[in-house]
């Protein structure tokens, strides 16, 4: 959940800080007042035992959408994977470059490097959430994934609804008073995440849960 579709919600705001200092705590607020916790530590530490599932589950060339603080682009590095992160947010392309791994600042709806030849791209912390729209999201990968590539997603958790389709404005909370701008997000249960992905050109190649984390493999149609 380390992406948007415009830099100016992360300007001066309880994100950025968060990143500079790896600690939460650290919420999505809707309008409602309902807050969604973010995993700022899990975030800025190594990978941990679910992250090795999707990382051992990558082939080729990887692109990480959204990849905050960079951990999954330097764990991608360590196992030889040549592997790029991009990210709207300066502070999080900041720290993944200090930490060795190598990340662009732009919105994964900008012109990105070798589009169309990526062999595995990612969209994990809740990043199918990008720009509140999830099947303009992975309709735009499909142009950004080699035709015979893979797509990894994480749904929401286990124990959420998988019907789960939900579709708001919220803003970064830090819990102590400070708010970032609002803009659009996105979360799916893995049953809405795969009725998505059907509908944009994707089926599922593989499905699988590790410490209570939901993933999925996508695969481009066969025409």
């Amino acid at each position: 959940m380390t992406a948007l579709t415009t830099a100016t919600a992360w300007r001066a705001d309880p994100y950025t800080d968060a990143l500079r200092t790896g600690r939460g705590p650290l919420f999505l607020r809707r309008p409602d007042g309902w807050l969604l916790p973010l995993e700022v530590e899990r975030w800025c530490a190594g990978p941990d035992s679910a992250d090795l599932t999707v990382l051992t589950r990558c082939r080729g060339a990887v692109l990480d959408i959204g990849c905050g603080p960079g951990r999954l682009v330097t764990g991608l590095a360590a196992l030889g994977h040549r592997a790029l992160g991009i990210d709207v947010s300066p502070a999080a392309v900041a720290r993944t470059t200090r930490s060795g791994g190598s990340a662009l600042c732009g919105s994964v709806f900008d012109s990105l490097p070798e589009e169309g030849r990526w062999a595995t791209a990612l969209l994990v912390d809740g990043n199918i959430g990008i720009g509140g729209d999830p099947r303009a999201l992975l309709g735009r990968v499909a142009r950004i994934v080699a035709p015979d590539g893979v797509l990894i997603v994480e749904s929401a958790p286990e124990g959420v609804d998988a019907e789960l389709d939900e579709r708001v404005q919220v803003r970064v909370d830090d819990g102590r008073g400070a708010l970032g701008g609002a803009f659009p997000w996105a979360r799916l249960g893995s049953a809405a995440l795969l009725r998505h992905a059907g509908a944009t050109g994707w089926s599922a190649a593989e499905e699988w849960t590790a410490d209570g984390r939901g993933f999925v493999a996508l695969v481009r149609q066969q025409r």
